[in-house]
């Protein structure tokens, strides 16, 4: 709901316009494994181990 333009100070308002809030990247990490960058605790794509098991089937391209 609107609220009157007097009622909202210029701290308040400027705050919400602020680019504190925007998203960052992630941040990326080496496979201990492959050596491929990759997000912190997730399965690697490329060999497919997390936490030094492996979790995913991943096929070869040769």
């Amino acid at each position: 709901m609107a609220v009157p333009k007097r009622r909202v100070s210029h701290a308040r308002r400027d705050k919400r316009r602020s680019n504190v809030w925007k998203m960052d990247a992630p941040t990326l990490v080496k496979c201990p494994n492959c050596g491929e960058l990759m997000q912190a605790h997730v399965v690697c794509k490329s060999c497919g181990k997390y936490n030094g098991r492996q979790v995913l089937k991943v096929e070869e391209d040769a």
